[in-house]
């Protein structure tokens, strides 16, 4: 500016404008793409421990199986995710039957894993590729977007076709459609209620044990020093009577503390934890 000129007020105000909306627009472009970043890294790591949780069962395409999965929900509402969308990955995670090894359970996961976690005489859906692979996590698609998302995903209880409820019920379908000869499931002795009908083992599992394959279910109801429940529950009358006809029933009171010291003994065979 030469000796003598002025800049007016509403210029200098003109520029400090223009710089203010020049900054906020770059860091509204900052924010979408740290939140773009964060939501496709959410994406890719749970594809990451889907695909290495895959690897440690053999023979199996996991890109392959992968795809299959996904397909089932991104892009669609998720609430709106039925249980056939799984079919596909269903398909591909085909699995072989291990009659007489099979183990279902209701309340009492951290027990029924721990003890196949020792023990290699029983085998529980999660213990398979199809429940593995997905065991513990939270996902979800969107409408309009090739995503996945672990995040804002609606809970087991917020609609009844979410995304990770159909998943489980149709796994869970899937490991009792191929139940086979002696049928082992761990209910929990120290509720009212060991046999709930909301329950996946009510609601889908015993209702597809076939005679024609599954001989016996064995119930192993466990204990604890206050139990509230034994074997002539009413609801344990209820679940022998949805027992397909001609399959056999037996149950047995076992406290935790015999299953805990059992399980953590390895000179002993399974038959004797119960």
């Amino acid at each position: 500016m030469d000796r003598g000129e002025f800049r007016s007020p509403e210029k200098r105000r003109g520029r400090r404008c223009r710089v203010l909306s020049v900054v906020a627009v770059l860091l509204l472009i900052i924010v979408v793409a740290v939140v773009l970043g964060l939501v496709l890294r959410q994406g890719t790591n749970f594809k990451s421990t889907f695909i290495d949780r895959c690897e440690q069962f053999a023979g199996y395409n996991c890109e392959k199986i992968w795809d299959a999965f996904e397909k089932a929900y991104v892009g669609r509402d998720p609430c709106e995710v039925p249980m056939e969308a799984y079919d596909p990955f269903i398909a591909a995670a085909h699995f072989k039957p291990a009659c007489g090894r099979m183990m279902f359970w209701s309340k009492t996961k951290d027990l029924v894993h721990d003890f196949t976690e020792k023990k290699d005489c029983f085998l529980t859906l999660e213990d398979t590729l199809l429940g593995s692979v997905v065991d513990g996590l939270t996902w979800c698609g969107k409408e309009g977007s090739s995503e996945t998302f672990t995040t804002g995903c609606p809970g087991w209880t917020d609609c009844e076709n979410n995304t990770v409820r159909s998943f489980w019920n149709r796994a869970s379908a899937a490991f009792a459609d191929v139940a086979c000869g002696d049928v082992t499931a761990m209910l929990n002795g120290s509720i009212t209620t060991p046999f709930n009908s909301a329950s996946i083992f009510a609601s889908i599992e015993v209702k597809r044990f076939n005679s024609s394959r599954v001989k016996n279910l064995n119930v192993v109801l466990v204990t604890q020093k206050d139990f509230v429940t034994n074997c002539t529950n009413a609801s344990l009358k209820n679940l022998q009577k949805e027992l397909d006809a001609g399959i056999k029933y037996n149950c047995k009171e076992v406290a935790e503390s015999q299953i805990h010291e059992c399980s953590s003994d390895p000179q002993k065979p399974c038959g004797s934890c119960w």
